[in-house]
């Protein structure tokens, strides 16, 4: 598990403006950290002898940003066929696969993000397959393992809709050739699972590691993440996921301005993204950079995504400011890449706000965060600081005080 604690003397990080996650943000806010963990956040708090103090005055300071969806260390740079291993085409239903491992822990790119002030990413296999496999959540800092980066093992269960599986399994004349098989797929697999169980404990029960996955989804023990663009794929991702009762979130979600209040009647999840692209196919054909503000409106909880590497994810915050020129509020802009993705992914208890208890992954900006010309001045994951390189211009050179 992801443990970078400083174990040295207290630190409090005082002065600036600070963005809990939790209400108003606090001016001249104060952040008390020990054992790189969080102990105390407020105003004019005492602190105590021989506490270490960073003076973040005229400054603003925000937890770690948190990029739901990218495909990090499984798509690692530079992006060719050898660092490749997003996809498992021998066939369409693969929910054995788990993107743990396929990371690879010495991506560059995990620097970059750092770079960008984003502490914590859920990487993903592609969206191939009807099912592609499992998501993992791992901190940013790059080490020489990746266990030594997870922040949660089993995050969700990849599926997709759409063009892509048609492509891949049309082209060698194998289904999914349509939608109508792509949904019979998932369907069949949550059905066989629902059996599997059945079995468990009797003569004839064979263990296998797929429907172990799917058993996962059906005990709600982590949600099936759906790839799904146009507005009949998003509603045919959530019959699904009705039918059989399991916990889903729509990733990109592209066309989901169009179908907001169903989606608030249906209390949907979603992670929209990436909006800084063109329409280069078919079900892009109707993307709006108004969906996030649209989807606040109804009430919709959601997240803002990179996709990285289809865009950078060091470029997160630009996005979020990106959806505030296009309507979103600031405040539930920031909220989209800190606090909700966290609840999103089931781990709030630990990331995505400033707060007691929360690990201490804080980043201290030179103005407000979702402005372009604000620039990353100092970060701390799990209490351990990290220097930034001269221009935040490429990966990010680290010494760890």
């Amino acid at each position: 598990m992801a443990r970078l604690d400083n174990t040295g003397k207290m630190l409090a990080i005082c002065g600036g403006k600070v963005y809990t996650m939790d209400g108003t943000p606090l001016e001249q806010g104060c952040i008390l950290i020990e054992k790189g963990k969080i102990v105390a956040v407020g105003q004019s708090l005492p602190i105590p002898d021989g506490c270490e103090v960073f003076d973040a005055t005229g400054k603003v300071v925000t937890p770690g940003l948190i990029d739901a969806h990218t495909h990090l260390g499984v798509y690692a740079e530079p992006t060719e066929w050898s660092a490749e291993d997003g996809n498992e085409t021998s066939g369409p239903v693969t929910p054995a696969m788990d993107a743990l491992d396929a990371i690879n822990p010495a991506d560059i790119a995990f620097d970059d993000a750092l770079a960008g002030g984003v502490t914590t990413v859920m990487i993903a296999p592609g969206s191939a397959n009807a099912i592609g496999g499992q998501c993992v959540v791992l901190k940013t800092v790059r080490q020489a393992t990746v266990e030594s980066m997870l922040l949660k093992r089993h995050a969700g269960l990849k599926i997709a809709f759409g063009e892509n599986p048609r492509r891949v399994y049309g082209d060698k004349q194998k289904a999914p050739v349509t939608r109508m098989a792509t949904a019979y797929l998932i369907r069949e697999t949550l059905q066989k699972a629902r059996d599997y169980l059945k079995k468990k404990g009797t003569k004839e029960f064979t263990p296998d590691f797929g429907m172990d996955a799917v058993l996962k989804v059906l005990r709600h023990e982590m949600p099936l993440r759906a790839h799904a663009h146009r507005a009949d794929d998003i509603m045919t991702a959530l019959r699904i996921a009705r039918e059989f009762d399991v916990e889903i979130v729509l990733d990109h979600c592209t066309e989901g301005h169009l179908i907001a209040e169903e989606l608030a009647r249906r209390e949907a999840k979603a992670a929209i993204g990436p909006q800084l692209i063109t329409r280069a196919k078919m079900e892009l054909k109707d993307k709006s950079y108004r969906t996030p503000a649209v989807l606040d409106a109804h009430g919709v909880k959601f997240a803002l995504i990179s996709d990285h590497p289809v865009v950078p994810n060091m470029f997160l915050s630009v996005y979020a400011g990106l959806a505030v020129r296009f309507g979103l509020s600031p405040l539930a802009a920031l909220r989209s890449v800190t606090r909700d993705p966290a609840e999103m992914m089931g781990i709030a208890d630990k990331v995505g706000m400033l707060a007691p208890g929360r690990d201490a992954d804080i980043v201290v900006w030179s103005g407000e965060p979702l402005e372009i010309a604000s620039r990353v001045e100092k970060i701390w994951v799990g209490g351990s600081a990290r220097d930034l390189s001269a221009d935040n211009g490429g990966a990010a050179t680290w010494q760890q005080k």
